[in-house]
């Protein structure tokens, strides 16, 4: 009878170990699964436009990615997909191209996009107009906030293209 109680205690201690055991686990994996704290950080990136040139290709870096802001001229083909700040209009997306994630080139001269890995183009609005990518500049979430642009905050601005179909 005394060894039935000494095993049954037995049994309890390493089945509570086995728990805070797990427990240490799962505190572990879920600790690697969250983003790191340079990634949080990384989360907002604020850019004043008041200093933007007409067709000079600022570029910005958000979560670890470029961020292409183009001011566009007035001969420049008004677009959706266009950020509208006071009566100004940039181009504002991820400057890795659609189809195999390179970085295209900008070239004022034409006012055009070139991904020297495949030859695919976009236009000024971020457009795919030669392939082989298969769609347009990804927009990264935003706010406009006066002359300010706020990258990882969806604005009204970013719904209202999101909802347009605009954004994927």
């Amino acid at each position: 009878m005394a060894e039935n109680s000494r095993r049954d205690f037995m049994g309890k201690v390493f089945g509570g170990w086995a728990a805070l055991g797990g427990l240490g686990v799962l505190y572990a994996a879920k600790k690697t699964w969250d983003p790191l704290p340079s990634v949080k950080a990384a989360g907002f990136t604020t850019v004043d436009l008041s200093a933007a040139e007409p067709n000079v290709l600022n570029v910005e870096k958000w979560r670890g990615k470029p961020i292409f802001i183009l001011k566009k001229t007035p001969d420049m083909e008004k677009s959706d997909r266009d950020v509208v700040v006071g009566k100004d209009r940039f181009l504002v997306a991820i400057g890795l191209c659609t189809h195999l994630g390179c970085i295209p080139a900008y070239r004022p001269d034409k006012k055009d996009f070139l991904c020297a890995c495949h030859g695919g183009m976009f236009d000024t609005s971020g457009d795919n107009i030669k392939p082989p990518p298969p769609s347009p500049l990804v927009i990264p979430p935003f706010k406009v906030e006066g002359t300010k642009l706020v990258l990882g905050e969806e604005g009204p601005e970013y719904k209202k293209m999101k909802e347009a179909g605009l954004i994927a």
